[in-house]
């Protein structure tokens, strides 16, 4: 493995190194939900490791965590984010605009969005991607027409499912997991339903018309802060929550999982794609930062090492499913030189 190469420009350098002497102790970390746990695993073990300051890591979603990054260099601006889904190109752009030119796109591993309900609902749940649209898209088909969503309980819109209101717990706008559900859970279950099928409508038509989450009760977003989910599925054993599959898999005394077209999320069915809604998980580092924030540098290598990130390590422990051995080296190599990502477009 490569150690850290200094990469970014003398130019960015400046614009934060006058004043180093008086530079934070701490690192600051934001963004995602879903990898705010894996990054704060790290954090610990570096300090611990180190005895230096631990990394402060915030949960502020993935959209959030995107604006605060590109804010801009110095050390009053964060120096990483964490994201459940690509920076996005009019992110990029913002960064750009910013004068965060050279950042390090590090894709750490893979995650499912899991759905969980919890240990004391005695039924075994199955739910395919159409009945997950049909129970949370705010308009859905009704008598072959195109409507606001008038169903209030699971069985309404599939028979075998129970007589209970629908009840789901999920991710704000800003949240990455919110974003992906949309994408590979609502957009997809769409797709399946036969009123979209007949009508042979193309991805634009589902984009516009598939996208929203009702308003009217059903779904309910709960911030970003999951903890706040389970105790809301512990209080109403007939309610489901939606997060990522690190958050289910560290509250299985609790939580059990709804299987998604038969299939439970678990590291295997995750990695091999056959848990129909699984993504990458992201972290994004300002190259700028390096070698003037205090112990950035050791960080990264902490969160690149084997110790977190192979298949035995203790992010695996945590939930994440990991790269192979080849993709991960060239995660590390990639990471640790510095390597500046590849323009969005």
């Amino acid at each position: 493995m490569t150690t850290i190469k200094l990469t970014a420009s003398v130019l960015a350098i400046t614009a934060i190194a006058a004043s180093a002497a008086s530079a934070r102790d701490a690192i600051r970390i934001v963004g995602s939900s879903t990898v705010f746990p894996y990054t704060q695993a790290v954090a610990e073990q570096f300090a611990n490791n180190t005895g230096a300051a631990s990394p402060i890591v915030e949960s502020t979603g993935t959209g959030g965590g995107m604006k605060i990054f590109c804010e801009g260099i110095g050390e009053n601006t964060a120096d990483i984010t964490g994201a459940s889904r690509a920076m996005k190109a009019s992110e990029y752009e913002l960064c750009q605009k910013n004068g965060v030119t050279d950042i390090s796109e590090a894709l750490i591993g893979f995650d499912g969005l899991s759905i969980a309900i919890s240990r004391s609902n005695e039924q075994d749940w199955d739910l395919s991607l159409a009945d997950i649209y049909m129970a949370l898209g705010a308009q859905v088909p009704v008598d072959g027409e195109w409507k606001d969503n008038p169903y209030k309980t699971w069985n309404e819109i599939n028979p075998d499912l129970p007589a209970v209101e629908i009840l789901a717990y999920g991710p704000p706008p800003t949240s990455g997991t919110r974003d992906a559900f949309v994408e590979l859970a609502m957009h997809e279950g769409c797709k399946e339903l036969d009123f979209v099928k007949s009508g042979d409508f193309d991805k634009k038509w589902v984009k516009e018309n598939c996208s929203r989450m009702r308003t009217d009760g059903p779904f309910v977003e709960a911030g970003e802060n999951d903890n706040l989910i389970v105790q809301r599925l512990e209080a109403d054993p007939n309610a489901v929550g939606i997060f990522g599959y690190s958050f289910l898999y560290e509250n299985l005394d609790k939580l059990k999982p709804v299987t998604i077209e038969g299939v439970e999320p678990n590291a295997d069915t995750i990695a091999d794609k056959s848990y129909p809604v699984s993504r990458p998980l992201y972290f994004y580092v300002k190259n700028a930062h390096r070698g003037v924030i205090p112990n950035l540098d050791e960080f990264l290598e902490e969160y690149m090492s084997d110790d977190a990130l192979a298949s035995d390590g203790y992010l695996a422990e945590r939930g994440l499913v990991g790269l192979s051995d080849e993709r991960r080296e060239e995660l590390q190599d990639a990471i640790l030189d510095g390597q500046n990502m590849e323009p969005k477009s």
